[in-house]
């Protein structure tokens, strides 16, 4: 049962990462696959909540910090190279007269990365593993991270001189001194994302056919007969929850080129509880799961939003609630359910 399932997941990733390389973008023209390449940045938050939800058991509602770090890290560096030595256009309505030393190492790309990285696995890793020490666990770690969440909103808000405020940072123009809308930079971008993103993929996988990944879910399962056992059972939960903050601020960084705009709106609570339910809607269990519930669902929201903008919210709340009534796996669970009866289909 167990080697079935990993076949449906190396086909589906398979299948998914030929729609996405090659079928989309013969398909689709710029406008619709930049929806795909932004929707796309959200599968990395999914895919991080796959990994601490699914396979730990571990319910964070505040990916959204993770993601915001390494937006807001990339929306820094291209800020300063669209303002060509001058100070950000918030800071000069906001009274600031000399660029705050902490900005000044963003100039580089290479440290707006580093940094976009680091930062939030740094932070992940110390807040969680405190956190787990004390056996908090459960709705309660969740609402901690929603908390969270919250604070880091506030917090982006309230330093407008540095942040932009409500308004966020935008009107970005290049990237490592080329046109950032160029199609040649586009598709480079494009095409990167993809490549990390089923790299990260993959990297799940084999950290849930490992033997950490059996660890991982007898935590999930019953965490006091791992302890007693002798693992250190809060520094293995906050390694996993640092490498989906890890894929959460990756995922931040794409998203800012894609959209071309960083604010708290895109990282704050609303979103941290979204991209729990895209990994809810294509499986929580599944690897292949976050990616297809980033793209269906963000792609269902624009149509519903586009079409029907005064009740797309109810019929999208509807959705969820028949999915996850109907389909308590997930789409992906109903295909290997599918599949388990048919077993030839991926023989």
């Amino acid at each position: 049962m167990k080697s079935l399932d990993i076949k449906v997941e190396r086909f589906a990733l398979a299948a998914l990462a030929v729609l996405l390389a090659v079928v989309l973008p013969l398909t689709l023209n710029g406008f619709y696959l930049n929806l795909v390449a932004k929707y796309t940045s959200y599968a990395f938050v999914a895919l991080g909540i796959v990994l601490i939800w699914g396979f730990s058991g571990i319910l964070s509602l505040g990916q959204g910090v993770f993601f915001g770090l390494g937006g807001y890290a990339m929306a820094m560096y291209l800020k300063l190279a669209a303002s060509a030595g001058a100070l950000p256009d918030f800071m000069t309505w906001s009274g600031v007269s000399a660029l705050p030393g902490w900005w000044v190492p963003f100039h580089s790309l290479v440290f707006a990365v580093v940094a976009g990285l680091l930062v939030p696995a740094l932070i992940a890793y110390v807040f969680s593993y405190l956190v787990f020490k004390k056996r908090v666990s459960g709705v309660y770690f969740a609402i901690v991270t929603l908390a969270l969440a919250l604070t880091f909103t506030v917090l982006l808000v309230g330093q407008q001189s540095y942040t932009g405020g409500q308004n966020g940072i935008t009107n970005f123009t290049s990237i490592a001194g080329a046109n950032l809308y160029s199609s040649t930079v586009t598709w480079v971008i494009y095409y990167l994302e993809l490549v990390l993103l089923f790299a990260l993929a993959w990297f799940a996988l084999v950290i849930r056919d490992s033997r950490l990944g059996n660890v991982l879910l007898a935590l999930r399962d019953r965490e006091d007969r791992v302890r007693f056992t002798g693992y250190n059972t809060a520094a293995m939960k906050a390694f996993v929850f640092m490498i989906g903050a890890l894929s959460a601020s990756m995922g931040g960084m794409f998203f800012t080129i894609q959209a071309g705009l960083i604010s708290p709106t895109v990282v704050g609570v609303t979103k941290s509880i979204e991209v729990v339910v895209f990994a809810a809607v294509g499986g929580r269990m599944s690897v292949s799961g976050a990616i297809v519930g980033s793209l269906a669902v963000g792609m269902l929201e624009f149509y519903l939003s586009n079409n029907y903008p005064e009740g797309w919210l109810f019929l999208l709340g509807a959705l969820f609630i028949l999915v996850v009534t109907a389909m308590p796996n997930g789409v992906m669970g109903l295909v290997k359910r599918l599949v388990i009866r048919s077993p030839e289909v991926v023989a």
